[in-house]
């Protein structure tokens, strides 16, 4: 009887970890589930969206979520509460995010969403009594754009500053770690830099190496235009694992550093891109197709061999020795773009750093993906925890 149970059993249909068979399509799915956690999506508004899309339709995922996404600007229209008012436009301002993420660079449609999303965003923040403050430094030919977000009682804590990565929004990264971190206590300034934002696409700056410079000009304006922090720490997300601890190498005001996911070689994770650019099946890869589009858009380049040879500029094994605060190492176990053993080598080459931590998450913690999507309060709980360990 009992290994009649157990056969019976074993037949039983399990769950599921996966939302799409395509790693691009579950992993930006997931990205946009993952706003979940700070009010900024709703579990079955997504899972009903990405119900309709056909896996490899870049037109029908952004057809999907627009929509999705003005069902939430109605909602608002219609409500008389503010509080869900403002919520529904959180909501509404991730799903034109992740509209367009898919397009061409060239799609008009991008357009519609870029300003869509940052209209629904500032309005709802507003209507939730969100207290931010937009700002721009001059640059170059252009201006950095950032946004300061104080908290009660910040300034007896370190300022968290917050840079994203090779496809990242200004408006997303307060839904990264930006309202939790207020609430916490914490002030944070979140900014974008060459290569990103609008600096990308109404300036046409396109991404430097040599990240310092525009985060030293940032950091120039804040501390003599803002309230003064004794200690700062800089957080980089994704691509930003490589451009926080760049800075940080550079600019002895920022005493902590925090690369979420960390990226020591970026030449090493897009070489093998080159190949599959010029191989007619794996071009058509979805996430070949937008790793190459959007490399070639975000660097300012006009073939791939361009694009390949410069990204070999982003590595950080000749500058990891000047860095000398606390540094915080985060990577996933099955991070498809950044190989985990980059942790290591990171670690390995911070032989002046004050302190080095290093967080590797298994898959079966649910903090495997790249940047841990999915398990915001697990990394967070890791961040959090450092910064009162290391700095009070």
């Amino acid at each position: 009887m009992n290994n009649l149970v157990a056969t019976e059993t074993d037949k039983r249909p399990t769950g599921v970890d996966r939302l799409f068979g395509d790693q691009t399509y579950h992993f930006q799915a997931m990205r946009v589930l993952s706003d979940t956690a700070v009010g900024a999506a709703d579990i079955n508004e997504v899972l009903q969206t990405i119900a309709t899309i056909p896996e490899g339709d870049e037109s029908a995922w952004y057809e999907a979520f627009a929509q999705t996404a003005r069902n939430c600007e109605a909602l608002a229209e219609s409500c008389q509460d503010r509080i869900s008012k403002g919520l529904a436009l959180k909501r509404a301002h991730t799903y034109w995010r992740t509209a367009e993420f898919l397009l061409s660079p060239s799609d008009p449609r991008r357009d519609i969403a870029w300003e869509r999303q940052i209209s629904d965003f500032n309005a709802g923040l507003t209507e939730l009594g969100v207290d931010f403050e937009r700002f721009s430094v001059p640059y170059e030919t252009g201006h950095i754009n950032a946004i300061y977000y104080p908290a009660p009682g910040g300034q007896d804590k370190p300022l968290i500053v917050v840079v994203g990565g090779y496809d990242s929004s200004l408006e997303e990264l307060y839904f990264f770690i930006g309202k939790d971190a207020n609430e916490r206590g914490y002030d944070v300034l979140t900014y974008e830099g060459p290569g990103q934002g609008a600096m990308l696409r109404e300036q046409q700056i396109y991404f430097t190496h040599e990240w310092e410079k525009p985060t030293s000009a940032l950091l120039d304006h804040f501390t003599a235009n803002f309230p003064r922090h004794d200690k700062m720490v800089l957080l980089g997300i994704s691509l930003g694992g490589y451009l926080a601890p760049r800075a940080a190498a550079y600019d002895p005001r920022i005493d902590g550093v925090i690369a979420f996911d960390v990226l020591f070689d970026c030449g090493e994770i897009v070489e093998p891109f080159r190949a599959l650019a010029a191989h007619p099946v794996a071009r058509d890869i979805p996430g070949v197709k937008w790793m190459l589009a959007n490399g070639l858009w975000v660097f300012g380049k006009q073939d791939v061999a361009s694009f390949v040879d410069t990204t070999k500029l982003y590595a950080l094994a000749d500058v990891s020795d000047r860095i000398t605060g606390d540094v915080l190492i985060l990577a996933g176990e099955v991070d498809h773009f950044v190989p985990v053993a980059q942790a290591d080598a990171f670690a390995d080459a911070l032989v002046n750093a004050r302190s080095v931590e290093k967080v590797v998450y298994s898959k079966q913690s649910g903090g495997g993906e790249h940047c841990q999507l999915g398990a915001m309060s697990l990394w967070q709980a890791t961040v959090f925890d450092w910064l009162v360990r290391r700095f009070g």
